[in-house]
Protein backbone atom coordinates (compact mmCIF):
# COMPACT_ATOMS: atom_id res chain seq x y z
CA UNK A 1 0.00 0.00 0.00
CA UNK A 2 1.65 3.49 1.23
CA UNK A 3 4.34 3.63 4.01
CA UNK A 4 5.62 6.65 6.72
CA UNK A 5 8.92 7.07 7.08
CA UNK A 6 9.86 6.83 10.73
CA UNK A 7 10.66 10.51 11.57
CA UNK A 8 6.96 10.79 9.58
CA UNK A 9 5.44 8.17 11.84
CA UNK A 10 6.83 10.37 15.31
CA UNK A 11 5.19 13.22 13.95
CA UNK A 12 1.82 11.58 13.68
CA UNK A 13 2.01 10.16 16.89
CA UNK A 14 3.50 13.64 18.04
CA UNK A 15 0.04 15.26 16.37
CA UNK A 16 -2.18 12.77 18.38
CA UNK A 17 -0.85 13.72 21.62
CA UNK A 18 -0.80 17.11 21.12
CA UNK A 19 -4.45 17.51 19.78
CA UNK A 20 -5.38 15.45 23.06
CA UNK A 21 -6.84 12.20 20.66
CA UNK A 22 -7.37 8.78 21.11
CA UNK A 23 -4.21 7.05 21.14
CA UNK A 24 -5.30 4.89 18.48
CA UNK A 25 -6.38 7.14 16.18
CA UNK A 26 -6.12 6.31 12.18
CA UNK A 27 -4.63 8.44 9.84
CA UNK A 28 -6.35 8.42 7.18
CA UNK A 29 -5.08 8.94 3.46
CA UNK A 30 -6.96 10.48 0.74
CA UNK A 31 -6.93 11.95 -2.29
CA UNK A 32 -9.19 14.19 -3.68
CA UNK A 33 -9.63 16.91 -6.95
CA UNK A 34 -7.90 20.18 -6.63
CA UNK A 35 -4.44 21.74 -6.58
CA UNK A 36 -2.11 23.45 -9.04
CA UNK A 37 -1.50 19.72 -10.38
CA UNK A 38 -5.09 18.69 -10.82
CA UNK A 39 -5.03 16.07 -7.78
CA UNK A 40 -4.04 16.91 -4.19
CA UNK A 41 -3.47 14.69 -1.13
CA UNK A 42 -5.51 14.86 2.22
CA UNK A 43 -4.46 13.39 5.62
CA UNK A 44 -6.82 13.52 8.64
CA UNK A 45 -7.24 11.56 11.73
CA UNK A 46 -10.22 9.37 12.10
CA UNK A 47 -11.54 6.71 14.86
CA UNK A 48 -13.71 4.82 12.71
CA UNK A 49 -13.14 2.98 9.44
CA UNK A 50 -15.83 1.42 6.25
CA UNK A 51 -15.54 -1.96 5.46
CA UNK A 52 -14.18 -1.01 2.09
CA UNK A 53 -10.96 1.22 3.57
CA UNK A 54 -7.65 -0.37 2.86
CA UNK A 55 -5.85 -0.89 6.29
CA UNK A 56 -2.41 -1.12 6.88
CA UNK A 57 0.45 0.05 9.54
CA UNK A 58 3.37 1.69 8.77
CA UNK A 59 6.46 2.25 11.64
CA UNK A 60 3.61 2.26 14.58
CA UNK A 61 0.63 4.18 13.05
CA UNK A 62 -2.78 2.84 11.03
CA UNK A 63 -3.40 4.28 8.05
CA UNK A 64 -6.53 4.09 6.37
CA UNK A 65 -7.66 4.79 2.67
CA UNK A 66 -10.33 4.59 0.62
CA UNK A 67 -11.14 2.69 -2.65
CA UNK A 68 -11.25 5.09 -4.94
CA UNK A 69 -8.11 7.10 -3.65
CA UNK A 70 -5.88 3.53 -3.41
CA UNK A 71 -4.98 3.81 -6.96
CA UNK A 72 -3.41 6.85 -6.63
CA UNK A 73 -1.24 6.12 -3.58
CA UNK A 74 -0.19 2.61 -3.67
CA UNK A 75 3.63 2.19 -3.72
CA UNK A 76 3.79 6.27 -2.01
CA UNK A 77 6.13 7.17 0.46
CA UNK A 78 4.76 9.54 2.99
CA UNK A 79 7.96 11.47 4.97
CA UNK A 80 8.27 14.56 7.40
CA UNK A 81 10.81 17.35 6.07
CA UNK A 82 11.66 20.39 7.65
CA UNK A 83 13.04 23.63 6.47
CA UNK A 84 13.67 27.23 6.80
CA UNK A 85 10.15 27.88 6.64
CA UNK A 86 8.89 25.09 8.61
CA UNK A 87 8.04 21.29 8.28
CA UNK A 88 5.75 19.31 6.59
CA UNK A 89 4.74 16.00 5.05
CA UNK A 90 6.10 15.08 1.57
CA UNK A 91 4.54 12.75 -0.34
CA UNK A 92 7.07 10.62 -2.72
CA UNK A 93 4.45 9.22 -5.08
CA UNK A 94 5.82 7.39 -8.05
CA UNK A 95 2.11 7.01 -9.75
CA UNK A 96 2.66 11.00 -10.16
CA UNK A 97 3.14 11.84 -14.15
CA UNK A 98 3.96 15.16 -12.24
CA UNK A 99 4.02 17.42 -9.29
CA UNK A 100 3.66 20.86 -8.25
CA UNK A 101 6.67 22.64 -6.84
CA UNK A 102 5.15 22.51 -3.37
CA UNK A 103 4.67 18.67 -3.24
CA UNK A 104 0.99 18.93 -2.40
CA UNK A 105 -0.90 18.39 -5.92
CA UNK A 106 0.13 15.89 -8.37
CA UNK A 107 -1.29 15.00 -12.17
CA UNK A 108 -1.98 11.07 -12.63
Amino acid sequence: MLSLTETAAEKVRGLIAEQKLDKNANLRIYVKGGGCSGFSYGMAFENETDEQDKISESNGVRVIVDPVSIKYLEGVEIDWVENGMGGGFKFQNPNAASSCGCGHSFNA
